[in-house]
C-alpha cells in the first residue's frame, strides 16, 4: 500500500514538473531580415513565464558575426496569467552576405531554453562613380605649436614646488633647529658630561696622553670662558692664573686658594705632556680629571647669583638674537624666492615672449580662449564642420527665421555668429537674363547683404561702421564673400565705445547660404590668430 502511494505522488510531481517546463516559451523577432552594410537592425528576445520564474539572459550575449551596438534593460509585462520578459538588442554588420543570427540561451529556474536561429541578408551599397562626385585627399594642414599652456603649467608647477619647499623648510628644518636650540645644554651641564666621558678613557701611549689632556684642559678653559667671562682658551697657564687671582681679589669670583692651586697643577701637567712629551705617573690622569671636576663645581658655586636686571638683560639679549635670526631667515627665504621667480620668468619670456607669458599669468580673456581645448562640431543645413573655443549654442528664433548658432555676444571677448539661410524656390523665366543683368543682380544682392549686416550692427548699438569687401577662398577650397571692417560698440563696463574688428564670411550654395561673423576688440593681441584658426577649420560636409 505504501509503495502505491509513493508511486502516485511521484507521478503527480513528474507531471507538474513537465507541465511547468511546457509553460515556458522563448521567441525572437527582428524588424527586417534584409539590410544594407552599416545599417542597424532591432533584435527582440522574449520569454513567456509565470510570475515566480527566475529568468536570466546571457551576459554578454553572443551574436557573432554581428556586433552589438545597444542593449536595453529587461522589460517585464504582465499578460493575463503569465509574464513577458523582453530584452532588445541593436545589431550591425559591415560585410555583405548571408549570415545566421545564432540562437540565444535563456536560463529559466535553472533550466536552459534556446531560441531559434535566423537568416539575415546583408546587401552591398552600389556606388556609381559617374554620378557620385569624387574628391581629392585633403593635404596635411600644419598647425602652429602652442606652447602657452605648457608655459602656464611650468610656471604654476614651479611656484607650487617653491611653496612646498618653503613649507618643508618651515615645518621640518626650522622646527628641528628650534628644538636643537631648546635642547642646547648649559655650560656647567656640558662640562660635567664631557668629564664623565673621560672616565672611560685609559691612555697608554704618549699621543693618547696628549689627546687626553687636550680634551681635559679644553673642558675647564671653555667653562671658565663661558661662565666666568674671561678669555681662557687663548691664554697661557700663567696668564689664566693671573686673571683668576685678579677676580678673587676684586671679589667677583670667590674661589679657594686650594682650588686655584689645583687648577694650576693640572694645567702645568698638561703643558708638560703636550709640549715636552712627558709621561705622567700612573693614576695621575684619573686624579687630574677629578680635580678638574671639583674646580668646575666650586666655580659654579662661587659665581654670584645674577640680579633681576642681569636676567632681564640676558632675556632681552636672547630675544634680540632670536629676532635677528628670524629676520635673517626671512630675508634669505624671500630673496631666494624672488631670484627663482625672476629667473623662471626671464626664461619663460626668452622662450615664448613677454606678452604671452604675462597674459597667461594675468588670465587675459582671449588667451584663455586660444589656449583651451577647442571643440569641433557640425552645425546646420547644409552641414558644416567648425572648430571653436566654446561650443556654439543654438539661438531660439521665430518659425521661418534663419537658423542661428552663437558663442557669447558683442560684450564677449570674442564673438562668433553662424547663420543658415534658406533660398526661395526659383521661378521659371521664359527668357534667360543677360550677363549684364546677372552682374547687376549680383551687385544688388551683395548690397542688400551689406545693408542687412549694417542694420544688424546698428540695432545692437554699434556706430562708425566701416565696411570693405572682397572675394576669397577658404583653406578647404570654398569660395566666399568676405565683408570686414571696424565699428564702435558700447561694451559693458566701459565708459567709452570700444573699437572692434568684425569679419563676415558669406557662403552661397544651391540649397541655402551661410554667414559666419567674427567680432573682437581691435587692440586685442590674439583676436587675429583665433579668427584665422576658426576660418581654417571651416569645412562643408559633403558626405554624411
Amino acid at each position: 500500500m505504501t509503495k502505491i502511494i509513493l508511486l502516485l505522488w511521484g507521478s503527480i510531481f513528474t507531471c507538474s514538473w513537465v507541465q511547468a517546463q511546457t509553460d515556458y516559451d522563448v521567441s525572437i523577432a527582428v524588424d527586417t531580415t534584409k539590410m544594407r552594410i552599416g545599417e542597424k537592425i532591432e533584435y527582440l528576445l522574449q520569454v513567456k513565464a509565470d510570475s515566480s520564474a527566475l529568468v536570466t539572459f546571457s551576459d554578454p550575449p553572443f551574436f557573432a558575426p554581428f556586433e552589438v551596438l545597444e542593449e536595453s534593460a529587461i522589460d517585464t509585462l504582465r499578460a493575463e496569467s503569465h509574464y513577458l520578459f523582453t530584452k532588445k538588442y541593436a545589431l550591425i554588420q559591415f560585410d555583405s552576405g548571408a549570415y545566421w543570427l545564432p540562437p540565444q540561451k535563456v536560463m529559466i529556474n535553472g533550466f536552459t531554453k534556446v531560441s531559434d536561429s535566423l537568416l539575415i541578408q546583408v546587401a552591398t551599397v552600389p556606388v556609381d562613380t559617374l554620378k557620385q562626385n569624387l574628391f581629392d585627399i585633403k593635404p596635411i594642414v600644419e598647425v602652429e605649436k602652442n606652447y602657452d599652456a605648457i608655459t602656464r603649467n611650468i610656471v604654476y608647477g614651479f611656484l607650487i614646488v617653491l611653496l612646498l619647499i618653503g613649507l618643508i623648510y618651515a615645518f621640518f628644518f626650522a622646527r628641528k633647529k628650534r628644538e636643537e636650540r631648546k635642547k642646547k645644554r648649559l655650560p656647567f651641564e656640558r662640562a660635567i658630561e664631557e668629564l664623565k666621558a673621560l672616565e672611560s678613557v685609559s691612555p697608554a701611549e704618549q699621543q693618547e696622553f696628549k689627546d687626553y689632556y687636550s680634551r681635559l684642559t679644553d673642558v675647564v678653559r671653555r667653562y671658565l670662558e663661558e661662565e666666568v667671562k674671561i678669555s681662557a682658551l687663548e691664554s697661557t697657564t700663567d696668564e689664566l692664573m693671573l686673571k683668576l687671582e685678579a677676580l678673587k681679589q676684586s671679589g667677583t669670583l670667590e674661589l679657594e686658594r686650594e682650588t686655584i692651586k689645583n687648577l694650576k697643577t693640572v694645567l702645568q701637567t698638561a703643558d708638560l705632556v703636550k709640549f715636552a712629551r712627558s709621561l705622567p705617573a700612573f693614576g695621575t690622569t684619573n686624579k687630574d680629571r677629578g680635580l678638574v671636576e671639583e674646580i668646575v663645581i666650586e666655580t659654579k658655586e662661587a659665581l654670584p647669583e645674577p640680579t633681576p636686571e642681569e636676567i632681564r638683560e640676558r632675556e632681552e639679549y636672547h630675544l634680540l638674537l632670536a629676532k635677528r635670526r628670524r629676520k635673517k631667515q626671512l630675508q634669505w627665504t624671500f630673496t631666494s624666492l624672488g631670484i627663482l621667480l625672476i629667473l623662471g620668468f626671464s626664461i619663460a619670456v626668452w622662450t615664448y615672449g613677454f606678452y604671452p607669458v604675462r597674459d597667461t599669468l594675468a588670465g587675459y580673456p582671449t588667451i584663455k580662449l586660444k589656449n583651451k581645448t577647442w571643440i569641433s562640431s557640425q552645425y546646420g543645413t547644409p552641414p558644416v564642420k567648425l572648430s571653436t573655443p566654446e561650443v556654439l549654442k543654438r539661438i531660439n528664433s521665430e518659425k521661418g527665421s534663419p537658423l542661428r548658432f552663437s558663442s557669447g555676444d558683442y560684450d564677449a571677448p570674442f564673438y562668433i555668429d553662424l547663420v543658415f539661410t534658406k533660398k526661395a524656390p526659383k521661378q521659371q523665366s521664359e527668357t534667360s537674363p543677360s550677363e549684364e543683368e546677372m552682374e547687376a543682380l549680383q551687385k544688388q544682392k551683395i548690397q542688400e547683404l551689406v545693408n542687412s549686416i549694417i542694420n544688424d550692427f546698428q540695432s545692437r548699438g554699434a556706430v562708425n561702421i566701416l565696411i570693405k569687401e572682397e572675394e576669397i577662398t577658404t583653406l578647404s577650397g570654398l569660395p566666399a564673400l568676405k565683408i570686414y571692417g571696424t565699428l564702435d560698440y558700447p561694451k559693458k563696463g566701459n565708459d567709452k565705445r570700444v573699437r572692434c574688428n568684425y569679419t563676415t564670411h558669406v557662403f552661397d550654395f544651391d540649397q541655402g547660404g551661410i554667414e559666419l561673423t567674427l567680432l573682437f576688440e581691435k587692440e586685442d593681441r590674439y583676436g587675429e590668430s583665433i579668427q584665422k584658426r576658426v576660418m581654417d577649420s571651416f569645412e562643408l560636409i559633403k558626405e554624411l
